[in-house]
């Protein structure tokens, strides 16, 4: 008999906020909210249709997951499934404190029910653990997706080189065309500077989203978690810079 696939990340928060921001503890798999999140979860395109049993994420599914999350909640000790695994405590460690946070990363996951019948996960799958960001993967491919295309990033650079005539990192003031000549003459990367979490819709990128920024500053904003703040990088130079 085949399996589903396990829960991932995004189903994981889905839960994790009905439970929190709604009346998880008490529902039962007739009870209406449990059944919309049984339809959520089949509409988003989280898994392959290859790899669904027939009853993939159904009402008995869901209701078993909440009571998961009942077992770690310490409000209610000695209750719940205990077949609970690290990603359910991983999710709740992250997010159960913090039900506005949660609610509207969960927004988040929900609203690319709109667009995501186009574009399957791996067209945007991270190209190392190192691109993966703690509020999911379908915000994770959301932001890839922005961050790869390269028509809002040219137009930033034209403007900016209108303005100021280089192209100077906004963290550590690197330009490359100052060192490398004109090898590295217009060259720069753009951060986009809207957290994940407020990546509730698909919308056009704004000049004021983007950041001229070398290699290795983009890389050190994406290293942390969360992603940093441009200002925050830099300070950050600074103090090291003001130390040496």
């Amino acid at each position: 008999m085949a399996r589903n696939p396990n829960w991932n990340r995004d189903e994981l928060i889905l839960a994790l906020d009905l439970y929190v921001n709604g009346r998880g503890p008490e529902l039962q798999s007739h009870d209406l909210e449990v059944v919309r999140l049984s339809e959520l979860l089949n509409s988003l395109e989280l898994h392959t249709t290859e790899s669904r049993a027939e009853a993939f994420r159904n009402p008995n599914g869901v209701a078993m997951k909440l009571a998961n999350f009942l077992s770690i909640d310490p409000r209610h000790p000695g209750k719940g499934l205990e077949r609970g695994n690290r990603l359910e405590k991983e999710v709740w460690d992250e997010f159960a404190d913090e039900p506005y946070r949660l609610r509207k990363v969960a927004l988040s996951i929900t609203s690319q029910r709109r667009v995501q019948v186009a574009e399957r996960r791996e067209r945007y799958a991270p190209e190392n653990e190192d691109e993966e960001f703690p509020e999911g993967r379908v915000l994770t491919q959301l932001h890839n997706k922005r961050e790869r295309d390269p028509r809002a990033a040219k137009r930033k650079k034209k403007l900016v080189l209108a303005a100021t005539g280089k192209l100077r990192c906004e963290v550590c003031e690197f330009d490359f065309q100052a060192v490398y000549g004109l090898l590295g003459a217009e060259f720069a990367e753009c951060h986009h500077t809207v957290p994940l979490a407020d990546l509730t819709e698909v919308r056009c990128t704004r000049m004021s989203d983007l950041a001229i920024v070398c290699a290795n500053c983009h890389r050190m904003l994406h290293r942390s978690r969360p992603v940093l703040t441009v200002a925050t990088l830099r300070a950050l130079v600074g103090e090291v810079a003001g130390r040496g």
